[in-house]
């Protein structure tokens, strides 16, 4: 069965993609870790001028980059060429601070010399979700990739175009081949990956019950972990509040991002004396 991803504004199938099957899988994987033995050896000048080569692309190809995220997924447009910039900020930032963030930490022992070494561990993988196409798996990627890392990513499927353009990036950018790769298979395949031990470990950005099964796989297999998972934010009105003020901020906290945020006011708590005032503002 092939994977469907669909205009949400429409119902419009815009692109059916073949799952790619176990021998592609496998090759991709294989590639991973081959690129991963001589990517860790790389210097940070090195990553850091790929880094910053894929910011200038992010740029360049902002408005066709943040259409397919619209027709995918189905943001405003505005708001999807802002989370292209930011991912292009992104990886600037961490081309800059990563030598410096990753720097041995000397630490006071009865040795002779003690320090914390940060070194890496191989190929990740990173499972993503589709409200934030580009931003969630860049903030995974640019720190990742120059830890020295290479790192694989299973989109959420209804976002496949939007993945495979991100792999495009790295490929237009020069990155060596393998150090970023992305697999089309469906989240029934994600404990397969997982346990793989070509992976060395896993991120995921979902929900509760996504996360819960990524940690029992990852935990099972002593893979190490980052689970970042959904929210049920208050948004609280007390009674001095400035309630025009209130209200604006209101609006924005509950449908940025067309309300597909995880850090989106879900529920709203007003003290009885301006609750009624409140709505009416907020209508």
């Amino acid at each position: 069965m092939g994977i469907n991803t669909i205009n949400p504004a429409s119902g419009e199938i815009l692109e059916t993609f073949d799952p790619y099957n176990q021998e592609r899988v496998n090759s991709i994987l294989d590639q991973s870790r081959q690129a991963f033995l001589k990517w860790h050896t790389t210097t940070f000048a090195e990553r850091a001028k790929h880094l910053r080569n894929v910011a200038s692309y992010l740029r360049d190809h902002k408005a066709d980059l943040a259409r397919i995220a619209v027709l995918e997924m189905g943001k405003p447009i505005t708001e999807a060429e802002a989370e292209v910039e930011k991912c292009a900020w992104n990886c600037d930032y961490f081309a800059e601070h990563a030598e410096h963030f990753l720097a041995d930490e000397k630490v006071a022992t009865n040795a002779t010399e003690s320090y914390v070494a940060f070194r890496p561990l191989g190929a990740i993988l990173a499972i993503m979700p589709w409200n934030f196409p580009y931003w969630q798996v860049f903030r995974f990627a640019a720190p990742a990739l120059m830890s020295g890392n290479t790192a694989i990513l299973k989109h959420a499927s209804n976002v496949s175009r939007v993945a495979l353009e991100i792999e495009h990036i790295f490929q237009e950018c020069d990155i060596p081949q393998g150090v970023f790769r992305t697999v089309l298979v469906p989240g029934s395949e994600t404990k397969k990956l997982i346990e793989d031990p070509r992976i060395t470990a896993v991120t995921l950005t979902g929900s509760e019950m996504a996360g819960i099964e990524v940690a029992v796989t990852s935990g099972h297999a002593l893979k190490k972990h980052v689970l970042e998972l959904g929210g049920s934010d208050a948004f609280i009105v007390l009674e001095d509040a400035n309630l025009d003020q209130a209200a604006e901020i209101a609006v924005t906290a509950r449908f940025q991002n067309n309300g597909q945020s995880c850090i989106s006011a879900k529920r709203f708590i007003i003290v009885d004396t301006v609750a009624e005032a409140f709505e009416r503002q907020y209508v």
